[in-house]
């Protein structure tokens, strides 16, 4: 059985794509790789901020629902997500960023022998910063680079991610008997799980909490995370193995720029099995990544009708420079 490799990308809910795209852009320092619709919903932007070329397992990606409600935070959801910098001293730096940009942060705490820094954006979405400077396992990104964060401090791809739970036993046994996951440590209620390679790329971290109410999803939490497989012949693998442990699961379905699986593992929690490739490189430049409205081929004859019912966002930065500070 080829294993997962880690986390290929999380994707949460939004109440604004203008004020989202503002804070990854000019507060956080990630790319805009791509700019689409859900293809499921074609009203709703579909935001992707990566490293500087798209890789994958450096992704956060974003909804925009038109008029949903705002989400609440509890038990039974995916809680938090994390993003890779270098050194224990980029912390330092995010801390001084985030002081200066008003941005909520706990300030730098210890999680499993690695140095964090956890902050929320306008949504009370929960976020984490993680240092890389004892980290081995899955290799990162490269941050973006003309962006506005010194590169030596810069994000470089996604980290560990937080689910709370109410039933441990049975995500345990899930993580370990279906999803080939091992529990490596544990820290009061947090148990931390790894795949792969492992590191921070490749972890997932797991609250134990009956005390909250269970969550509700909404703008301002996670939708669902991604973990990474090679490729096609991959995916169809773990496809057979959710149908012979009868784990409910979408089947084989193509976001064109990877391909993917799903699997809900409670109601609000869903799990995807996303490829490696084709990657966001297809349809533009480079130098100009992210700044059209990109749309996969079997969509593309609705372009004229997309473009009237999504508003325009201009994210135009190939003519910009970015001071680095």
């Amino acid at each position: 059985m080829n294993g997962l490799k880690g986390i290929h990308h999380v994707t949460a809910i939004t109440s604004s794509a203008e004020k989202n795209y503002a804070f990854f852009t000019n507060a956080l320092g990630m790319r805009l790789v791509k700019k689409t619709v859900n293809q499921d919903d074609i009203q709703t932007y579909h935001l992707f901020f990566a490293d500087d070329k798209g890789s994958a397992g450096t992704d956060m990606t974003f909804f925009d629902f038109p008029g949903i409600s705002k989400g609440t935070h509890g038990t039974d959801e995916i809680a938090k997500t994390s993003f890779r910098v270098p050194s224990d001293a980029a912390l330092d730096y995010w801390v001084q960023r985030f002081d200066r940009l008003n941005v909520k942060h706990t300030g730098i705490q210890a999680l499993f022998g690695k140095k964090t820094l956890s902050f929320v954006d306008y949504d009370d979405q929960q976020y984490q910063l993680i240092s890389d400077e004892h980290n081995e396992g899955v290799q990162s990104g490269t941050p973006w680079q003309k962006g506005p964060i010194p590169l030596d401090y810069a994000i470089t791809g996604l980290g560990p991610i937080f689910v709370r739970v109410s039933d441990f036993d049975f995500f345990k046994q899930m993580m370990e008997e279906l999803l080939l996951f091992k529990e490596i440590a544990k820290e009061g209620s947090l148990h931390l799980f790894e795949v792969g390679e492992g590191g921070n790329g490749a972890q997932v971290i797991v609250e134990h909490n009956v005390i909250l109410p269970r969550a509700q999803q909404g703008y301002g939490t996670v939708h669902h995370a991604a973990f990474r497989v090679e490729d096609r012949s991959v995916l169809e693998e773990w496809i057979k193995r959710l149908d012979r442990y009868k784990f409910p699961n979408s089947g084989y379905v193509n976001r064109h720029f990877f391909e993917s699986l799903y699997a809900r593992v409670s109601p609000q929690i869903l799990f995807e099995f996303a490829t490696d490739g084709p990657g966001f490189m297809g349809d533009e430049p480079y130098e100009t990544l992210g700044e059209k409205l990109s749309l996969p081929p079997f969509l593309e004859a609705k372009r004229e009708y997309i473009e009237s019912v999504v508003r325009p966002i201009d994210t135009v930065r190939s003519t910009k420079e970015f001071v680095k500070e």
